[in-house]
Order: structure tokens, then sequence, then C-alpha cells
């Protein structure tokens, strides 16, 4: 029930009064009558103000205070300049902060449009409270359908929506700038931020286990913040930070989408697609205008996206898993193959996608050399696997899962991939190499001893992954007429692209976030489904002969595993006191 709320009377007046408080007209204060009077002391009261019950245990002092709605049991002490139109909800604490100030109608950073990808802003992406990686990445890589569908509807929701603008619940603001505009969720703690501009800190955790913090040193504006964290510098313009992400350590970021537990130190990022799972821990790093997820990059690792003609136009697609050594260098636009290292310097735009888990190098001239498959051999490879879902922040939290994602190394786009590249490798193997003895193919060159070794490398991890997938009775059968044939990997959920084009008949955002939700929980089903479809006569062994296969497979990256802990030991022994 609402409290009942009364203006001081004569004795709370002279009390505050003689506590240092003061007011123009205390008939526009009201303030709930079992209140403790004497912990108001240096107060300020402006226009007009409601106080919830203030207990000898809370203080409110050393403040200015106006257009303010304060419930119960708030600290407020030691303000700068002013609190000017706050809802501060009960047992919020504010201390030692310079200002925290709302504008009629702001949204808090909802709806800011983010120039991803393209720098020049032709694929916005609009950001709000439970944006997913597969909206998002829906709006980035579909501009057109994005503008003349999504954009009136998000717009419509939007409308619909309540924008609060204060301290939630058992949230803490301390030792803080500015702050204008920027609406602090339920337990959210904000703790030395020099200055933050329109935005919306989000925490979605059960009570005691929120992940959403702002700390020391951070300058942001335009921005949302859910469930993620920055921290220790970091600078942030007109960007997203979801379910688990950091950035810290004087990390720069500017247009960019950061999704589940992505990791950021010390480098910068512009226009990124970062989907889950994206690290970058180095200074001198610089990601610009190229889409991620799983990836994992070297120091000085960058990338280019201006020619000097049109602008910076020019993007990317890094698919999942690409690694990127210290010093690569990337000229966009490119599209880099899943699980893939990227090594050198690269100006010839590859397109490696139909050769997944491979060493790129970059030669003299910049032009890409390419060694297929030959990642497979590594048994980092499936110590990747493993350590992404333990890695998970959002777990333990009781978070409503925005970001869907599937870790398998293995699957049907990968896998696909591999099996296209063995059809590429037989036509390139028929052709003479050129003079200098490479054979070359879509801006990347190479040697026919790699095609050979890629095309046995690529046979062992499909029957590996058929391995973990069929019965012992044999292959699947289809049992659907839905169309499996061709996937797509929408920032780390894998689904069939039928589901894509469902997604983009919806009317709602809700429809299309439970959509791709269905297309999760499916995921094993409809991936049986599509080896049912997929694999013809030629893979169809035997379980004990497919088992084979996938015996080499586990003995190869064995062999990797013991390789590499014998030479770390060789190391270890040579650099011994």
């Amino acid at each position: 029930m609402e409290p009942t709320y009364i203006n001081p009377g004569a004795r709370e007046i002279a009390e505050m009064t003689a506590n240092g408080c003061r007011c123009a007209d205390w008939t526009r204060v009201k303030f709930n009558p079992h209140s403790d009077f004497s912990r108001f002391r240096n107060v300020s009261f402006e226009e007009d103000n409601s106080i919830g019950l203030i207990t000898e245990n809370d203080i409110i002092e050393n403040a200015r205070i106006r257009n303010c709605r304060i419930w119960d049991n708030v600290t407020i002490r030691n303000i700068g300049e002013i609190l000017d139109n706050c809802d501060i909800q009960s047992r919020a604490r504010i201390e030692n902060t310079g200002s925290i100030v709302y504008e009629a109608e702001s949204r808090c950073g909802v709806g800011t449009e983010v120039a991803v990808l393209d720098e020049t802003g032709s694929r916005p992406v609009i950001i709000f409270p439970g944006l997913t990686a597969q909206v998002a990445l829906l709006m980035a890589r579909e501009p057109k359908w994005s503008e003349n569908h999504l954009h009136p509807i998000l717009m419509d929701f939007l409308d619909t929506q309540r924008y609060f603008a204060g301290i939630g619940e058992d949230a803490v603001v301390e030792n803080c700038g500015k702050l204008l505009n920027v609406s602090v969720g339920r337990e959210v703690i904000v703790s030395g931020a020099v200055s933050l501009k329109n935005g919306t800190i989000i925490n979605n955790a059960a009570p005691g286990r929120a992940l959403a913090f702002i700390g020391a040193g951070v300058d942001a504006e335009n921005f949302i913040v859910e469930d993620g964290r920055l921290d220790s510098g970091a600078l942030v313009r007109n960007c997203y930070i979801g379910q688990g992400a950091t950035l810290e350590k004087r990390f720069t970021a500017h247009d960019s989408l950061f999704f589940a537990n992505c990791s950021l130190e010390n480098g910068e990022a512009c226009a990124v697609f970062a989907g889950p799972y994206t690290v970058s821990m180095h200074k001198s790093t610089l990601l610009i205008g190229v889409q991620t997820s799983f990836m994992n990059a070297g120091s000085g690792t960058n990338q280019s996206n201006h020619m000097y003609k049109l602008g910076p136009v020019h993007w990317g697609i890094l698919e999942r898993g690409v690694k990127t050594s210290s010093s690569s260098y990337l000229m966009l636009g490119a599209k880099i193959g899943a699980f893939s290292l990227l090594m050198g310097s690269h100006k010839t735009h590859p397109d490696s996608s139909q050769f997944p888990f491979s060493y790129l190098f970059g030669d003299d001239r910049g032009a890409t050399v390419v060694v297929p498959g030959v990642m497979l051999r590594s048994c980092g490879l499936m110590r990747d696997e493993q350590k992404w879902p333990a890695r998970d922040r959002r777990l333990k939290r009781k978070l409503p899962m925005h970001d869907r994602v599937v870790f398998d190394v293995l699957n049907p786009i990968t896998v696909e991939a591999m099996l296209t590249a063995l059809d590429v490798i037989d036509d390139l193997l028929s052709r003479p190499a050129d003079d200098d003895r490479f054979l070359r193919y879509r801006g990347m060159k190479f040697t026919r001893a790699s095609l050979e070794r890629a095309r046995h490398l690529y046979e062992l991890a499909i029957y590996k992954y058929l391995s973990t997938r069929i019965e012992d009775h044999g292959f699947p059968e289809s049992k659907s007429d839905e169309d499996v044939s061709s996937w797509v990997d929408m920032a780390g959920l894998l689904i069939p692209r039928f589901y894509l084009e469902e997604v983009m008949k919806m009317e709602r955002i809700e429809d299309m976030k439970e959509l791709f939700d269905a297309a999760f929980n499916r995921y094993p089903e409809l991936e049986r489904e599509w080896i049912a479809t997929r694999f013809n006569d030629r893979w169809h062994k035997s379980k004990e002969v497919i088992n084979s296969y996938a015996e080499d497979f586990d003995r190869m990256i064995e062999e990797d595993r013991r390789r590499y802990l014998e030479d770390l030991a060789a190391q270890n022994d040579m650099l011994k006191l």
C-alpha cells in the first residue's frame, strides 16, 4: 500500500533547519511522518520532493535535491551539485558523487543507433534492454529488411516501454563524477565512474548475484550495460555490453556490440560486432569493422576498413573460433573460415570460409597462403570446446539467457564447409600449378602438398563428427519435410536457414526471440535431420569403420598433446635455476 506522506510541521522544520537544511517552500516537500528528522543534515530541497522512511540507520546530508522521489531507507550524502528529477528506490546508497540529473523524456540510451560493421551507418543496430546477439545480427546483416520491417516494429515496441529515470533498489552510486540520464538498475554498483551520459545499466540476476557493474575511471555515453561490466578506465561511446561481457583496463570502444562473455582489455574496437566469447587482451590491438565470435585476438591485431576513396565502408567476417597472431593485419573486406589462425599481413581480400581449421599466412606482398585443415591436429581445439561452457559468467546467476549459444566445434556449418572443401580440393588438384608452384583460389594461394594433406585431415574430422552423432544401427533417417540443407551461424546460434526466413516474417520482437529459442532447443533434432539428408553413400560406412577413423583422429590429437607437453617440459628444464 502507498505510504502516507505529509508536509513537515513546525517542529520538524525547526529540527532540520537547525541541522543546516533549507527550503523556499516547505509545502512542496512531503515526508514519511515516522522518519527520524535528525538524519537530514545540510540538505537543500528545491521544488517538489517526496521522501520515504529515513531511520537512525539511514542519512541524507550535504545534498541539493530537486523534484525527486526518494523511497525508504536511502542513504544520500556528499552530492557535489544536484539530484534532479530522480527516482531513488529503497535501500539505494548514493555518496560522494558530483551530480545525478534526468532530463524530461530521456530514454537513458535506449534506442541509440550503433553504426556497427560499416562505420558510415548503413547497417545501424538499435539497442534496447533484452537485445540478443541473434536479433542484433539480423539488423546488421539485413539492413534493408531491418529499415523497412524491423525498425518500425521496434520503434512501436520502444514507445510502449516505461523508462526508469533513477537509482534502483539496493543500488550503489559512489565516488563518481556526473551522471546525466543514466538509469541504474536494482543492485547495480557504480563506483568511481568519471562520467556517464545517456545510458542504462541493467541487472537481471537473482537477488545477491548481480553481474552489472561500472567501475573506476569509466567514461561512457549512449550505452546499455545489461548484466555486463565496465571497469578501470574503459571509454565507451554508442555501445551495447551484454550478459557476462567485460570491458576494462582502458579499453576504448565506439559503435560496437559486445555479447555473452566477451572479455576486452587495453585495446580498441570500432564498429565491431563482437559475438559471444570474443577476447582481446593486449594494447595496440585494433578490431574494426568485423563480425566475430569465439575469437582470440593476439597483440597488435589490426584491420583496415578505409581505402581513402568512399570512406570506411569496408567490413568483414571472422567466422567462429578465429585466432590472430601478434601483429596480424587484415585488409577488409574479407571472410576468414572458422577456427583458423591468421598470421602476417593479408591484403587480397581473401575468402577462406570454405576452408575451416586452417593456417593463413601473409606473404611479403600481402597475399594469403593457406594451409587448410591443419588446425584440426591441435589439441587446443578440443580444449576450447570444453572451456567455453565452463567460463560462462551467466551461469548460477539465474539470468534469463538472451544470447543462445551452441558450443560445438564440429557442427553442420563447419562440417558442411569441409565437405565442400573436399570437392574444391579435388578441382584444384586437377589443375596445373602457376609458375611459382602455387594454386590460386578466391584470393588465396595453396601448395599441392597442403591440399593433399587437408583432404586427409578433413575426412578424419568428418568421420570423427559422424562417430559422435550416429547410433549403432547406422545413419538416421529423414523424418521431416523441413529444408535443413543450408545453415547459418547467428552469432553463436546454429540454425537452418528456413528458421531465419521465418524470423524475418515475425511482427513482434518477442516472437522473433521465441523462434530463435525454439531453434536452439531443437538443435539436436535438426542436426540429425541434416545428417540424414546431407551424407551420401560415400559416407555410409559401418559404425565400426567410422569409429576406426575417429580413433585415428583422436590419436592425432593425443600425439599433438604429447609433443606439446614434451616441448613444454624441455623448455621448463632449460629455464630452471
